[in-house]
């Protein structure tokens, strides 16, 4: 994966997924391009490579940097979030630390597929790479977050099929990524020479802001104008009988609802992946009218409404919408480092746009469009992925163009190998192998320590 000009720099590994050139080669040894179907082999390859050629081919350091950090902050959020709930998931409305770590991390896989997909000279094959890559990622997350896995105080394992959870973070992220590639590989208007100005860039690439402007108009009109009637489900009667279901009836009729109970997202969701492949746990039993102890999880209150121990997926149908969108704006950024050359035209085309996400999501929450991450509202969209725009721009700043790398070297590290520290947490393996080690009594862990 190289880019046009020895200054740019060419490779920013790849999002939560290993990088397609470390799990293949071909039969001379060469770097396969797994995604957009080249052999970098022959005669060429052999040849020693020269400064300026080695340069081209230095990785987008700052990508690795804040992807690491970005697995750094899940990582926070997940372990810590149960203490200082300010930093834990909203419960509804609003947007706190934990919030920013999913679009982050589609951000970054936009970017990525940028390099991956530099040049397709077989579409076909790059198609056939992409639907694969997809749906092994997707399997992994459903093994991860379907429920086969159990807390560190279950020791049973395994799921009954009619009840496992079907979305989760990896499946959302491999929907993003296989809708995304699509359209890098199909819809670009290919030119040669200089890229010029930024207008150009919009010509180049304006088939994929169109999707993206679909999918946000999509997404507006099906939850402001889907009725919403009125539903029920099953729970358990007792805490500690699980055969006895008790049915709630939930009242709604209604459109465009923003509450947890009568939304077109749990609606969709409820229709096309069934209740009871939906998360059981969902965030909104942490708000005030579902927790005696919010923003922590505790006892319903008497005049709990029904809706609160109902089934929500925050990765469902509806908000992957919007999810593709984060993603194809991350892949619009990725445009901008490999077709651009200088490092100031980069910061300026990255933080203009960003800025102006960052200020339409402010403006849009303040007038009643309320940020919510479960939803993924135009608001939260906004705020977010200029958010993580800006983001990024400063590590570029301070990483590739100011040459800190030595000192977000342990980022960097976790940015490479963001799949497995992720395995590692999803599943608890990391805390189980932690608390394995303790001196006299099991509870004297490094756990304790933490």
């Amino acid at each position: 994966m190289e880019t046009t000009t020895a200054k740019s720099v060419a490779h920013g590994g790849n999002d939560v997924v290993p990088d397609p050139k470390e799990i293949a080669g071909d039969d001379d040894g060469h770097p396969v391009d797994v995604e957009a179907g080249i052999i970098h082999g022959g005669a060429a390859a052999s040849a020693p490579p020269t400064p300026c050629l080695t340069r081209a081919r230095q990785r987008l350091v700052s990508l690795d940097v804040f992807r690491g950090i970005t697995v750094a902050l899940m990582i926070l959020v997940d372990d810590v979030g149960g203490v200082v709930p300010a930093i834990s998931h909203s419960p509804w409305d609003g947007v706190t630390p934990a919030d920013f770590v999913f679009p982050f991390f589609l951000l970054i896989v936009g970017v990525s597929l940028a390099f991956a997909y530099k040049r397709v000279p077989n579409k076909v094959l790059a198609t056939k790479k992409a639907i694969l890559r997809a749906v092994k990622l997707f399997l992994v997350g459903l093994m991860l977050q379907g429920g086969f896995f159990h807390s560190l105080h279950d020791l049973t394992y395994g799921v009954d099929i009619q009840k496992i959870r079907l979305m989760g973070v990896l499946q959302r992220i491999a929907i993003a990524y296989l809708a995304v590639a699509f359209c890098e590989i199909w819809l670009r208007v290919s030119s040669g020479g200089d890229i010029g100005s930024g207008c150009t860039l919009i010509r180049r690439y304006h088939y994929q802001m169109f999707v993206g402007l679909v999918l946000v108009v999509a997404y507006l009109v099906v939850f402001y104008g889907l009725y919403v009637p009125d539903w029920e489900y099953e729970v358990a009667s007792s805490p500690n009988s699980t055969d006895v279901k008790q049915h709630v009836q939930v009242k709604c009729g209604v459109r465009g609802d923003t509450g947890p109970g009568c939304n077109a997202v749990a609606m969709i969701d409820r229709s096309i992946l069934g209740i009871q492949h939906l998360y059981t746990k969902p965030v909104y039993l942490k708000t005030k009218q579902c927790s005696m102890n919010s923003p922590r999880n505790g006892p319903l209150p008497a005049d709990a409404p029904s809706w609160c121990e109902a089934p929500f997926d925050p990765e469902g149908v509806l908000t992957s919408l919007m999810a593709i969108v984060t993603c194809l704006i991350g892949l619009q950024i990725g445009h901008v480092i490999v077709l651009y050359k200088e490092h100031q035209e980069r910061i300026l085309l990255w933080s203009i746009p960003s800025l102006c996400l960052l200020t339409l999501g402010f403006s849009l929450h303040l007038f009643g469009l309320r940020m919510n991450k479960s939803l993924y509202t135009l608001s939260y969209s906004c705020v977010t992925t200029g958010a993580a725009g800006l983001f990024l721009a400063a590590i570029y700043l301070l990483v590739d163009v100011n040459g800190y790398k030595r000192l977000f070297s342990p980022m960097e590290w976790m940015g490479k190998h963001a799949l497995m520290i992720f395995i590692l947490v999803a599943c608890n393996i990391a805390p189980l192998l932690i608390q394995g080690f303790y001196w006299r009594q099991p509870k004297n862990n490094l756990l304790k320590l933490v």
